[in-house]
């Protein structure tokens, strides 16, 4: 793929198609990572970024309502009972 360095406000940017970015399993506001390794500019799906929603999401494949319905049992509160020591509650 070709593209053009563009002005973009006081910064410069290139344009990605759509599916060369969906190739990529990258859409819009996805957080990358921006490297450089001699010469080269290496742009890559940052995953320090995601939320929990997002992680699960990613983890199962399916929406995160999904995942909590199908998953109800895994995801309950524990009752650990009264505190023992001197917890604060």
């Amino acid at each position: 793929m070709t593209t053009t360095i563009v002005k973009w406000g006081n910064s410069r940017g290139i344009r990605l198609s759509k599916p060369f970015l969906e190739s990529l399993d990258l859409k819009d506001n996805d957080v990358v990572d921006v490297l450089t390794d001699n010469g080269k500019i290496i742009i890559q799906k940052s995953y320090r970024h995601k939320t929990f929603k997002q992680r699960i999401e990613e983890f199962y494949g399916k929406d995160f309502e999904t995942v909590l319905k199908e998953n109800a049992c895994e995801f309950e509160e524990e009752d650990w009972g009264a505190p023992v020591g001197e917890e604060i509650w």
